[in-house]
């Protein structure tokens, strides 16, 4: 299973603190750790909110707003995606991971949804297409 590991926002990194070299180096030792495992599938740390847009969708309607956006704690600052036997098994690798920020703060895992997650009304034409866009965007990536 796929799961996406949300770390959140905090003052400090909505104020654009970064990580010091110590932080920096404990991440890059567990990040080695994920990958050696075969668990990390990609991960990458979020710009604050200030550098941000938000699209928001009312019908036919879109309206931009921009950042920085005012509830920290519901903010993303970074995330890792990985390949996982279980949730369980995703949060024994979060409680090794290193506090990503100097203060108190949480980490989310949510499980990624898989075609058969959908049901029947993912029909075998849609999953195709599925398919075949990853397939194109992999391709892409690799360029």
């Amino acid at each position: 299973m796929r799961v996406m590991v949300i770390v959140k926002a905090t003052k400090d990194s909505e104020a654009g603190v970064l990580p010091d070299k110590e932080l920096l180096t404990a991440m890059g030792n567990y990040n080695e750790q994920l990958v050696k495992a075969g668990v990390m599938l990609a991960g990458e740390g979020l710009h604050s909110s200030a550098k941000g847009k938000r699209v928001r969708f009312s019908g036919d309607r879109r309206m931009v707003v921009d950042g920085p956006f005012a509830e920290t704690k519901e903010l993303i600052a970074g995330f890792w995606l990985w390949q996982v036997r279980s949730m369980e098994e995703a949060v024994e690798w979060l409680k090794r991971c290193p506090n990503p920020h100097r203060e108190e703060c949480e980490v989310e895992i949510r499980q990624v949804f898989e075609a058969d997650d959908f049901g029947p009304e993912f029909t075998p034409e849609l999953r195709a297409q599925e398919d075949r866009l990853r397939a194109e965007a992999e391709k892409q990536a690799r360029r």
